[in-house]
């Protein structure tokens, strides 16, 4: 259908009477906007080609735009839902001008009113409206060059339905991201649409109520997923540039909440500039990171030491680790929530030497979902496992079970060294045993000390020796050498001197593991497997890696 047989197919529709009644109400003007906020975090220029070629693709999924169908393609999925939000305008106009851009950007605005525009359905679920909010204003150039004054109206009172909507819907959205980005879009569209000045003040009560309850007081979100911590930066920059736009006052508990989200992103980024992967995610893709970071408009440094984000980090010259220090986050805020207390990740430079297997997030991907539910299990994690068992239970509907609920922590620093010991009680109920990993990292970046003992705490005794294994396992492209005394290796890498690892106490095997990268592909790769056996009266394990050079 050409550029302009979609906008009088929309207007067609929009324009039956009951209809405008619905959209225009009584108001004798058209809507309009005050002002039109920048987004400047830069979208990806190859997504924005794509896109203009008429292929959305994302992951291994991918849909023709000049035959979108919104009824068809529903809101169910991570394909679906990013084309509902609509930020893929960003990637769009990264690779296209106002004019060029425009042509598709309206076409396929046009297809959405046509499909959704004229009655609440699933595509106007809180959190989708509120998204879609903030890059409908923000690219609002895009969506409304077309010389039809019927298709402008159309959009602009659609958008000033969905913010309506969102007046009594935005707490309906799920807990955490979902709520936060239903409110942040409500808060944009009151300060950017004429006369909506008035209801700015409600907006942000609800959106500060949405952070205080999806927020921990460290900036973390609740979820305890990078991923999404990463587009919650994104989300309150957008919202922050709605402020500047339309010269209103930015809330200072609004400014703190934004720096904190951003510390606590750096906290789990590591050398490479991706993120470290936790919660069924993965390390992202560096650029789209990079991107949102540098054009939030915010500057922090990392979160080190969080209790509530949960995510203990240690860094010198170079080389970064990052602990997972906490339970895993409370169902009803978690999306693909994992039994991976006390694992790590370590990157030298650009180099990731230590990861876990990571999993496919947001991203859409073939992987099969028995193995996706696998790489939430303790095994697919950098973490100590007993008895083959998982720290947290993680039962057949996916949902987690008993397991850790209390995690210790005791960090210390000296001129020498950066020190962490954590202990969680996961294993506590089932073996009677406490799990402890302290960690040391050297100011020099060179040396990295570990020691995971179970330490045997209350009633419950274990009649026979149990099986244990910690489990390192290392990114795509490490290569093991096996020492020949069996309880060491070298590892080298493309981007790192070679690292030595040493453990003591136990047996050293080099298995076989997988990592899902960036763009949710499977690769393999290896891990290193300390193997022995526990009693009633415990074990230490003690391990190091050291760098060559």
């Amino acid at each position: 259908m050409s550029e302009t047989g979609a906008h009088g197919a929309v207007v067609q529709k929009l324009g039956r009477a009951s209809i405008v009644s619905r959209l225009f109400g009584n108001r004798r003007q058209p809507l309009r906007l005050v002002a039109v906020p920048r987004d400047h975090v830069v979208g990806d220029r190859a997504r924005g080609d794509a896109l203009l070629a008429g292929k959305f693709i994302r992951g291994t999924d991918m849909l023709s735009l000049p035959e979108v169908d919104f009824a068809e393609i529903g809101t169910d999925g991570p394909l679906a839902q990013e084309l509902q939000g609509f930020s893929w305008l960003r990637d769009l106009a990264a690779a296209a001008g106002r004019e060029r851009g425009a042509r598709l950007a309206e076409l396929v605005t046009g297809r959405w009113l046509t499909t959704h525009g004229t009655k609440v359905d699933g595509a106007w679920r809180p959190d989708l409206w509120g998204e879609r909010l903030l890059f409908w204003l923000a690219y609002a150039p895009y969506l409304l060059s077309s010389r039809d004054p019927g298709y402008r109206s159309a959009v602009l009172n659609t958008v000033a339905r969905g913010a309506r909507h969102l007046g009594v819907s935005a707490d309906q959205a799920q807990p955490g991201l979902p709520r936060i980005t239903a409110w942040a879009g409500l808060t944009a569209a009151s300060l950017l649409l004429q006369g909506g000045t008035s209801r700015v003040a409600r907006a942000e009560s609800g959106l500060m109520r949405a952070l205080a309850t999806g927020q921990s007081e460290d900036g973390g979100l609740l979820s305890r997923s990078p991923a999404e911590q990463l587009l919650l930066v994104d989300r309150l920059g957008l919202l922050r540039a709605a402020y500047f736009a339309s010269k209103h006052d930015l809330p200072e508990a609004l400014e703190s909440a934004s720096a904190a989200a951003l510390a606590a992103l750096h906290g789990v980024t590591l050398g490479d500039g991706a993120l470290s992967s936790w919660q069924g995610g993965n390390a992202g893709d560096p650029a789209r990171v990079a991107a949102v970071v540098e054009g939030c408009g915010l500057r922090a440094r990392p979160l080190r030491q969080a209790r509530g984000w949960g995510y203990q980090r240690l860094s010198a010259l170079g080389t970064i680790i990052v602990l997972d220090a906490a339970p895993p986050p409370p169902p009803k805020m978690a999306r693909a929530e994992s039994a991976s207390t006390l694992a790590l990740e370590i990157s030298d430079g650009a180099q990731r030497l230590v990861v876990n297997c990571s999993g496919p997030g947001t991203t859409p991907t073939h992987l099969p979902p028995e193995l996706v539910q696998a790489l939430r299990t303790t095994a697919a994690h950098s973490t100590l496992t007993l008895g083959d068992t998982n720290s947290t239970a993680i039962l057949a509907d996916g949902t987690l079970g008993k397991g850790v609920e209390d995690v210790s922590i005791d960090r210390s620093e000296d001129d020498d060294a950066s020190r962490i010991e954590a202990a969680h009680d996961g294993y506590l109920r089932g073996f009677g045993l406490l799990h402890s990993r302290a960690l040391s990292l050297g100011n020099d970046g060179k040396e990295i000390r570990g020691l995971d003992r179970l330490i045997a705490k209350g009633r419950k005794k274990i009649r026979e020796a149990a099986p244990y294994a910690v489990r390192f396992h290392l990114a795509p492209g490490v290569e093991v050498t096996p020492t020949a005394d069996g309880m060491g290796a070298i590892l080298r890498s493309p981007a790192a001197p070679p690292w030595n690892f040493r453990c003591r106490g136990a047996q050293l095997q080099v298995e076989e593991s997988v990592y899902v990268d960036g763009q949710a592909q499977l690769r393999s790769s290896v891990q290193l497997v300390i193997i022995g056996e526990v009693s009633s009266l415990g074990a230490e394990i003690n391990w190091q890696f050291r760098r060559s050079s």
